[in-house]
């Protein structure tokens, strides 16, 4: 896989915004196709759960995880393992090794970090960005993102447009509709309910709200490096993270909070082996010379 120190996981699904109402962008066709083949189709909480895990299980299979006593792992737990749960939601926390920067999470809860985005942002940042992802969650975005994937996959196929049910879906359409997860966008109205969640989450749990509008301004600053004609490319349609910074300063200043952040110290490996040296006792041994 390239190295990309930007994609559209995270400035697409984590920050960027669309002028589309589409949770998913998948062309005028399929949408009117949704619009006239699947309005009687349900889609519960439930069934957007059991997808977004069959989707992730296959993401998961598909990637590098870090195993439970990898550095980056650790970190996690340390930063998240307390935030395990919300309202209505639990999550559960791995990380792709991957030098991309991106995160997402899902209607199931699943939360995937990539190591690459570990890398640039200490904990407070990390906190903004997965807090973000979370938002999507508990504002039932993430729902909305895995129904329009479905229906997209169920339409291309034909056999499960008409049903009312959740219909199985083939791996293929699974291998896609993973990617749909990890490529989703949402409209300017998510986005900016999300980066909200996200600012309220860090300040409820006694987090420094400013490191928002410093992974903001991390990213904006990646985007004015070699990387910059992807990034044009891929964000025509959305604002640039510079404006998003800007918006997280004016909250935490509507607050009286604001304060210039400065990034602590980025620490990605298991902590170092102590060994305890073993205390060794000599006795000395005396001798007593008999008098003659």
């Amino acid at each position: 896989m390239k190295k990309k120190f930007i994609i559209a996981g995270l400035l697409f699904a984590a920050f960027g915004v669309t002028k589309m109402t589409a949770q998913i962008n998948f062309g005028d066709k399929a949408i009117g196709a949704v619009q006239k083949g699947v309005t009687g189709f349900t889609f519960s909480n439930a069934d957007a759960a059991k997808l977004s895990k069959e989707a992730v299980d296959k993401l998961d299979a598909e990637h590098e995880i870090a195993g439970p006593t990898d550095g980056y792992t650790l970190r996690l737990n340390r930063v998240f393992g307390k935030h395990a749960s919300g309202d209505g939601f639990t999550l559960n926390y791995k990380v792709y090794k991957l030098k991309e920067v991106n995160a997402f999470a899902t209607a199931d809860g699943s939360v995937r970090v990539y190591s690459g985005l570990m890398d640039i942002m200490d904990d407070n940042e990390l906190i903004a960005v997965i807090g973000h992802e979370i938002g999507h969650v508990a504002n039932n975005d993430s729902r909305d993102a895995i129904r329009a994937a479905y229906q997209k996959e169920a339409l291309m196929d034909g056999a499960a447009s008409q049903s009312a049910t959740l219909a199985t879906v083939t791996d293929s359409q699974l291998g896609k509709i993973g990617s749909a997860i990890i490529d989703s966008k949402y409209s300017r109205k998510q986005e900016s309910e999300a980066d909200l969640f996200a600012y309220n989450f860090m300040k409820k749990n006694g987090y420094n709200v400013n490191a928002e509008e410093s992974a903001f301004r991390i990213l904006a600053k990646m985007s004015e490096g070699s990387q910059a004609s992807f990034i044009d490319q891929m964000m025509s349609s959305h604002p640039d993270s510079q404006k998003r910074a800007d918006e997280a300063k004016k909250r935490a200043e509507k607050d009286g909070l604001y304060k210039p952040y400065v990034q602590q110290k980025i620490v990605n490996t298991a902590p170092a082996a102590t060994t305890t040296k073993k205390a060794t006792t000599t006795t000395k041994k005396t001798t007593t010379t008999k008098k003659k």
